[in-house]
């Protein structure tokens, strides 16, 4: 029998791909619903394409007068209200969160709730709330599976294998395309040069995440809360090839790794349909075409937000979420060209030393923070471009 899912993202690189997969798969996984913040008409074909009814529209007025796009029987979800009640469509098995804001929380745990199992793609979900939404998918018996790909690696690593035999889990990096520039040659990136990926295609955040490393320190947070490792056990290799998506050393010392392709239809493939294995038509690795795999350690002096993650974990719950919201604020003016690429780093750091509030005692505790860590950074942001 068919399963039923939503996509939230449907529009974004994860969607996509998303959409790829289920392309290949319609007469084993149906789309049920579908979700974008403001590209109407990208989703109006998707629906139109699946035979899709339930839409779901962050931004409500990218849909003024465009409502003839989809089918005369197509329901709106609007807003983060009607967001968190598509997640909870009676018709639906899982749903495949790509969304990456503060609504990605509540609809990710109106899903929970609702015993949908979630596909997880969106990094500010555990970032700024792991401990809460881990312990409701705990509470409701629903599954979390990592779409990332390196913690789907580690997910796939661990499949059979007992969690009180995890040594260490390895999160490989590709390094970015900076990681043989000097700190002085770091001062002088541009948009354009980081916006160019050595080996991912990605959407402009991440890849800049990807640039600064700060990615890799939330995929950090991520793997904590996703696995119940703590930080001393999570460790990042850096490995330009990203052939090896992520490792896990268990207390033999043997490691078991995942390899695939840099595609992202793998491990969304294998969250779809876990735990069988589904045969797909995908270029697979030729062992004898590979280039050589290297390995090195990463540059902390250089990409600093790798430590910041893990202090960020080893101090309270304030301080993920204010990494989280320090850093969106400061990629968006570096994308707008009004920050220096090593200045992201400064405004996060900047940022967890001024911020001062209370404990987070709940998730609204959580999304306070994130509201107030917002403010700060663009405070501190536009101190720094006033010096300049």
């Amino acid at each position: 029998m068919a399963k039923n899912i939503v996509i939230f993202g449907a529009t974004g690189s994860v969607g996509r791909s998303s959409i790829n997969v289920l392309r290949r798969n319609r007469e084993k996984i149906n789309i049920v619903g579908i979700v974008a913040n403001s590209n109407v008409e990208k989703l109006s074909e998707i629906a139109r394409e699946f035979n899709v009814q339930n839409i779901g529209i962050g931004d409500p007025k990218s849909l003024i007068g465009k409502e003839h796009l989809f089918n005369k029987n197509a329901k709106f979800f609007l807003e983060e209200d009607g967001l968190c009640e598509l997640a909870q469509l009676k018709n639906s098995d899982s749903i495949l969160m790509a969304i990456d804001c503060a609504k990605g929380i509540s609809v990710t745990l109106a899903g929970i709730r609702a015993k949908k199992d979630i596909l997880l793609a969106s990094k500010e979900v555990l970032v700024v709330a792991g401990k809460y939404v881990m312990a409701e998918a705990s509470n409701n018996g629903v599954n979390i599976f990592p779409v990332d790909s390196e913690h789907n690696a580690i997910f796939q690593c661990l499949h059979g294998e007992r969690r009180e035999d995890i040594e260490r889990l390895i999160l490989t990096a590709s390094g970015g395309p900076f990681r043989k520039f000097s700190k002085d040659e770091l001062e002088h990136v541009t948009v354009e040069q980081a916006l160019k990926h050595p080996t991912w295609n990605m959407g402009k955040k991440i890849t800049i995440d990807s640039a600064t490393m700060a990615n890799k320190g939330f995929e950090i947070i991520e793997a904590h809360w996703l696995f119940g490792v703590q930080p001393d056990k999570i460790d990042v290799v850096v490995h330009p090839e990203s052939i090896i998506h992520s490792m896990v050393e268990f207390k033999d010392h043997s490691i078991i790794a995942q390899m695939c392709p840099t595609n992202m239809e793998f491990p969304i493939e294998n969250c779809l349909f876990f735990p069988n294995r589904n045969k797909n038509t995908l270029q697979g690795l030729d062992f004898s075409h590979l280039p050589t795999i290297t390995f090195e350690a990463p540059n902390i002096k250089k990409f600093p937000c790798l430590k910041i993650a893990k202090d960020c974990l080893s101090s309270d719950s304030n301080a993920c979420a204010v990494f989280q919201a320090s850093d969106e604020a400061a990629v968006d003016l570096f994308l707008q060209k009004k920050i220096r690429f090593t200045q992201i780093a400064d405004i996060i750091k900047s940022t967890l030393d001024t911020y001062s509030g209370e404990k987070n005692e709940s998730l609204e505790d959580s999304l306070i923070t994130l509201n107030k860590a917002k403010k700060i950074a663009s405070d501190i942001a536009c101190r720094l471009c006033d010096s300049r």
